[in-house]
């Protein structure tokens, strides 16, 4: 599906157009097949476009839709499958062998589930968080901050413009703008920065409505901001790299990625609506020896803060997963997952686990899991394979929204991140 946006009267709107002319959204069904319930079956690309508002969405010079391309999320899983063949041939005389597969590769046998292709050509997402009255999803990504309106059709608005770029990673390195996004409440947006040097880095707190923004915002025009954390004591070079947020009562947590000896999350507090500083609170290092703490969440009861600790990135499966007292900050349980890099946390309205594994040492392991906990273990249940998932949530109705840096295909010159949905039930 495209979008098409009329000629807007300044340079900074023409700016925001072109680059969301660069977003261009997909769905899965045939134009002959409506589901009105279903969001992504909505689009038929030359039908649609003369009932696009054209103030609201652009792309003059965006692509065709590429039918096929919802397909190219399941090809990973398709392939394997392909581990069992040796139990079709003659079984009685390799019973030994067969064993093998079935017991080392027990969650890549089932069917992968069915993905949606929401929004196409994201450069670097790492960021997706879901309003929970209106059904909003917001994104981050280098190209800044992004609203998706699901309907018919679905429609992609620029909210925020104008972050500056920074680098981030070790080995393979990316192009990074803001990282982590969250609801405050019902009418603010939290976005954590990525896209400055350490010691600069900040936390803004947008004012949002329901109803569609106009023209984007710059990056400054935020109703509250928080930070920088400057070089001090807690942090040498000062903090940077905010990535994760979670939100319990009247307090915000963000990870950090400045000093690696400490692991910092840095916190700050609401008093009569206004966010106090953001300070380093709780050494994650210092309480687990494994560095890097990226993905927050909250547990359902609201009781309890959730970290995905990263770990190294050219260590493999050393992520952990670790719960702590949010006023206190004292470690709860600290899990072992096996996993090589957890970006993102949430938990689905059933009250299961998941997360996705960037996966930096081989991107070909890395996917959504859910996250089994068995007594002092957790066990990962591999749900779909992914091209380098950074972030995810859950909406009321348990689909899933994952951000990848790749959709498994090729899109020329133009950015190969996306959003996809996992429609409920896997």
């Amino acid at each position: 599906m495209r979008f098409w946006m009329n000629e807007l009267p300044s340079a900074r709107s023409l700016a925001s157009a072109l680059l969301v002319s660069a977003i261009s959204m997909t769905s899965i069904s045939a134009q002959e097949t409506p589901a009105p319930a279903e969001a992504p079956k909505v689009e038929a690309p030359k039908a649609e476009a003369p009932q696009v508002e054209a103030p609201k969405v652009e792309a003059p010079k965006v692509e065709e839709a590429k039918p096929d391309t919802p397909k190219v999320d399941v090809k990973p899983e398709q392939a394997k499958p392909e581990s069992a063949k040796p139990e079709e041939t003659k079984p009685a005389e390799t019973k030994p062998a067969e064993t093998k597969p079935a017991e080392t590769k027990p969650t890549d046998a089932p069917a992968a589930p069915k993905t949606v292709e929401l929004v196409e050509h994201l450069d670097n997402p790492t960021g997706v968080a879901i309003h929970g009255g209106n059904g909003h999803v917001f994104i981050v990504s280098k190209q800044g901050v992004f609203r998706l309106v699901q309907g018919k059709p679905h429609k992609i608005f620029l909210e925020v413009e104008g972050f500056p770029t920074d680098v981030y990673g070790k080995g393979p390195k990316y192009d990074i703008g803001p990282l982590g996004v969250a609801l405050l409440g019902t009418d603010k947006l939290i976005v954590a920065d990525g896209s400055r040097p350490d010691g600069e880095e900040l936390v803004r707190i947008y004012k949002i409505e329901d109803k569609t923004p106009g023209p984007p915002r710059k990056e400054t025009d935020a109703e509250f901001t928080v930070g920088p954390i400057a070089p001090g004591d807690a942090s040498p070079k000062g903090e940077g790299n905010f990535y994760g947020v979670a939100v319990i009562g009247n307090t915000f947590y963000v990870t950090a990625n400045g000093n690696d000896a400490k692991g910092w999350v840095a916190r700050s507090v609401i008093t009569d609506g206004k966010p106090g500083n953001l300070e380093p609170w709780l050494a994650t290092k210092e309480a687990v020896n494994v560095d890097a703490p990226i993905a927050a969440t909250v547990t359902p009861d609201g009781k309890q803060l959730v970290i995905g600790q990263g770990g190294e990135v050219n260590v493999a499966g050393d992520s952990l997963v670790t719960f702590y007292n949010p006023e206190d900050g004292k470690l709860l349980k600290n899990y072992k997952t096996g996993l090589h890099d957890i970006t993102g946390l949430a938990y689905a309205p059933n009250g299961k686990l998941y997360a996705v594994d960037f996966a930096w040492p081989d991107p070909t392991q890395g996917g959504l899991f859910e996250l089994v906990i068995e007594g002092e273990e957790i066990k990962p249940k591999k749900v779909l394979s992914l091209d380098r998932p950074t972030a995810l949530a859950f909406d009321k109705d348990g689909n899933a929204y994952v951000t990848v840096f790749g959709l498994g295909k090729d899109t020329g010159d133009k950015p190969k991140g996306g959003l996809l949905k996992i429609p409920a039930g896997f």
